[in-house]
Parts: structure tokens; C-alpha cells; sequence
């Protein structure tokens, strides 16, 4: 469970999807929300879609690893999906804040590798959000405050990445995932691979 944090406007999105071009073994975590559809989005590929009854009647049926509410929106990862994708080797990216990285790390334990990616300054956080030409004054403003906040759990994460350039912070985050594969523990099949090598 490989999961990307960052503030709104630090290249996460982004990240999240270079690495899931180029890493056909990575499924991305596709998250149930209460927020509208934005045009363009498609139901079941960038997010279940519900209302907040049926949301929270999920909720309540433990129907999730982990959920937070975030401007006004719920956003949680279904708990079926991922551990049926885990029993069968699968890895999965998750682009989640630090609130469902804290609760997937309380519930998933080892199965978790978290990265906190940071812009190189405020103002540069500032200027890629105002770049969007999606959101008005005052969400930006709620967005920049969020961010702050955001940046404040930076030493909850394994790996904390300073993104001043995307090429580069990309091949750090691919290197991450790539060595953490690489772990003992996580190599499915290495006892009886090695005991055939001793044979």
C-alpha cells in the first residue's frame, strides 16, 4: 500500500499518475466520495460517486479502511477491494491525505509505505494553485491554510520528498517504491525460491 500525501498543488496528482503509466504492477486506490462529479470524471474509474446517506451508511457497515471529510467533502478507501488486491500480490498507489494515512497505517500496519511530497517554498505552492484557474479567491485561501496544516504532519511519513522538480522527484518516488519491493518481507515466494537454490 503505497501511499502518496502532499498539499493540494504540490505534484501528487501528478506523481501518482507518471508512476502509474510507467508501472504496470501498481493499481490506484479508487476512492468512494460525496463530492459532485467534475466534468470529464467517470464513475468506478476516478471515484465512486455516492450521496452522504449512503456514505455514511457504508461507513457504518465498516465498509472502509479509512475516511476523512475534506471541504465539505467524504472521501474514503474501500476496505473489499484493497485487501482482496493485497491477498493476491497486487500493490496499490493511494492519493490520500494525512488523516487516511494515519488511519491506514494504524489498521495495515508493515503493508504501508507513506511519502510526504513538499513544494520548495509557499510561493511556489501559491502560484501552482492560482496556475490551475479552477478556484476562486477564497478557496485558495482555504487551500494555502489546508496546506499549512497539511505540511505540519510531515514527520508522520517514511519518506518525505521535496518536489522542486518533477522529473527528479518522480524518479526519487519511483526509487522509493522500487526498494521497498525489494524488501525481504514483502517478496512473495522468496522461502521457496531459496530453499530450491539449497536443494
Amino acid at each position: 500500500m503505497f501511499i502518496l500525501s502532499s498539499p493540494s498543488g504540490a505534484g501528487k496528482t501528478t506523481i501518482a499518475r507518471k508512476l502509474l503509466e510507467v508501472d504496470g504492477g501498481l493499481d490506484l486506490s479508487v476512492s468512494v466520495t460525496t463530492r459532485p462529479m467534475r466534468p470529464g470524471e467517470v464513475d468506478g474509474r476516478d471515484y465512486y460517486f455516492t450521496d452522504r446517506a449512503s456514505f455514511t451508511r457504508m461507513e457504518a457497515a465498516g465498509a472502509f479502511l479509512e475516511w476523512a471529510e475534506v471541504f465539505g467533502n467524504c472521501y474514503a478507501t474501500p476496505h473489499a477491494h484493497i485487501t482482496e488486491g493485497l491477498a493476491q500480490g497486487r500493490d496499490f498507489l493511494f492519493d490520500i491525505d494525512w488523516q487516511g494515512a494515519q488511519q491506514l497505517r494504524t489498521r495495515m500496519g508493515p503493508d504501508v509505505v507513506s511519502v510526504f511530497l513538499l513544494p520548495p517554498d509557499i510561493a511556489t505552492l501559491e502560484t501552482r494553485l492560482r496556475g490551475r484557474g479552477t478556484d476562486g479567491e477564497a478557496v485558495i485561501n482555504g487551500r494555502m491554510a489546508r496546506a499549512r496544516a497539511e505540511i505540519s504532519h510531515w514527520d508522520a511519513y517514511d519518506y518525505v520528498v521535496v518536489n522542486d522538480d518533477i522529473d527528479g522527484c518522480f524518479a526519487t518516488v519511483r526509487t522509493v517504491l522500487q526498494a521497498e519491493r525489494l524488501r525481504r518481507t514483502r517478496q512473495i515466494g522468496l522461502s521457496d525460491f531459496t530453499a530450491r537454490l539449497m536443494r
